[in-house]
């Protein structure tokens, strides 16, 4: 079970949480540019690369299209203390797929092949990837053959194309199918370990899902959203006292790290995630949206919390 790379959301701050409330198997970072970390802009992207050693075991999470970039990038990686490197086929953000990075490497296989095989030569850390079922439509085959070429690790699949986004149901059904492929192509003494990702949001989903379609585990992206007790077996039901605990926990952790470094804003998503499903929410959540700081969210919930 593998917490999923969502830039702007699953940052050090929110990681944290989630490795106290309920740690995954894995997490991965935010993703961060290559070629940024390749510039002179590289201290103003290492906040991406932030993490504590209780969320260990962490894979860092990269994307570019410039192949010499990714060796010094990965052995950078390296020195950090990661236990992973993976590469963003799959990000559909109209302005990344201009620059030829993320998804738009389904259009370029050979330089997909040459970012795995650069991140390789940088590390000897493993290296996997994170990739969707298509572009326009769902066509993954001859996709998936040639990055089993290059041997990754792991292969992350969000079972949508590029096209879908997250506008239809993830194609689930495809997935033993795609698991079978992997199988019969891949070197035996290279498999990669198959993850599947979208539309999950419970942790019994995922592990149904494990036993459907033969995959080795699941990456959980929108379902941990307002829930850091989503990999918690134990937890059965959260309280509004404790989501509201945390939500405080969470703006605290948040400010410590990244003032000066991230727009408070960026926690606001958070907040319509956590303050919901009970009575007042809506106000409260109005309330919280006109904070700035976590002084005054700290005011708002403190009447509350007492």
């Amino acid at each position: 079970m593998a917490l999923a790379p969502m830039y702007d959301v699953t940052d050090a701050a929110f990681r944290a949480v989630i490795a106290k409330y309920g740690k995954p198997d894995v997490f991965w970072t935010e993703f961060v540019s290559a070629e940024g970390m390749n510039s002179e802009g590289r201290e103003r992207l290492m906040h991406h690369l932030l993490f504590d050693k209780s969320e260990k075991p962490i894979v860092a999470q990269i994307f570019g299209s410039h192949p010499e970039a990714f060796a010094p990038t990965a052995e950078l990686i390296e020195k950090l203390g990661f236990d992973g490197i993976d590469i963003n086929m799959g990000c559909p953000d109209k302005n990344i797929v201009k620059q030829g990075s993320c998804a738009a490497l389904f259009k370029t296989p050979k330089l997909a092949q040459q970012l795995v095989l650069e991140t390789k030569r940088g590390t000897t850390l493993p290296v996997s990837v994170k990739i969707r079922i298509g572009d326009g439509k769902v066509e993954w085959k001859e996709w998936i053959k040639y990055l089993l070429e290059v041997e990754p690790a792991a292969m992350a699949i969000h079972l949508r194309s590029r096209k879908e986004m997250s506008k239809v149901p993830a194609h689930w059904e495809l997935m033993p199918e795609i698991v079978e492929f992997i199988k019969a192509n891949s070197n035996p003494d290279s498999l990669p370990i198959v993850l599947g990702n979208g539309d999950v949001f419970s942790l019994e989903d995922a592990k149904d899902k494990v036993v459907q379609t033969g995959c080795d585990g699941v990456m959980i992206g929108r379902g941990i959203f307002g829930n850091p007790w989503f990999f918690n077996a134990d937890k059965k039901e959260v309280t509004r006292e404790e989501k509201l605990k945390v939500l405080l926990e969470h703006t605290q952790l948040f400010e410590k790290l990244f003032t000066g470094i991230k727009n408070f804003e960026v926690m606001k998503k958070h907040y319509k995630a956590y303050v919901n499903g009970f009575d007042g929410a809506k106000e409260l959540r109005m309330e919280l949206m006109a904070a700035n700081s976590y002084e005054e969210v700290a005011g708002i919930l403190n009447n509350l919390l007492s």
